[in-house]
């Protein structure tokens, strides 16, 4: 194994779970979740009530390098939100760099066709299918 890669012993390879061994680089295994844990926590003391997790972390990827999640405006505070949570240029860069991952509005269009990154993850992009993502309910007593 090299220096700063992520491994799991076989016997740990079950749905829904994740575990990692070895040093993690930053934008992977722990230190991804740390970043993403610091994106939920400014979304929820902004007001956020829910975040959607998708991406290669919630599959069986062995080592994700980032992660995708949207995010329920409805009853956000723009002035107690982190400002790179809505700055999306240079494809995300800012919010790659602070957090690891991408965020987006969930009812904003992922597409020129119109459909929100609430829907938009929820389907393979390769083969069409329904599939499913992690939903975070940010009202839930702590």
């Amino acid at each position: 194994m090299t220096s700063g890669a992520i491994s799991r012993p076989e016997s740990t390879r079950q749905p829904g779970t994740r575990s990692w061994s070895a040093t993690p680089s930053p934008n992977t295994g722990p230190a991804l979740l740390d970043g993403f844990g610091e994106a939920v926590a400014s979304l929820r003391a902004a007001g956020c009530t829910r975040v959607y997790l998708d991406g290669s972390f919630v599959t069986d990827k062995e080592a994700p390098g980032d992660f995708d999640a949207c995010w329920e405006a409805s009853g956000v505070d723009p002035d107690l939100l982190d400002p790179v949570l809505l700055d999306f240029n240079d494809r995300r860069a800012a919010q790659k760099a602070r957090y690891g991952g991408e965020l987006f509005p969930a009812q904003v269009a992922a597409e020129p066709g119109g459909t929100v990154f609430l829907a938009y993850f929820q389907r393979d992009r390769q083969t069409g299918e329904p599939k499913g993502i992690v939903a975070l309910d940010l009202e839930a007593p702590r």
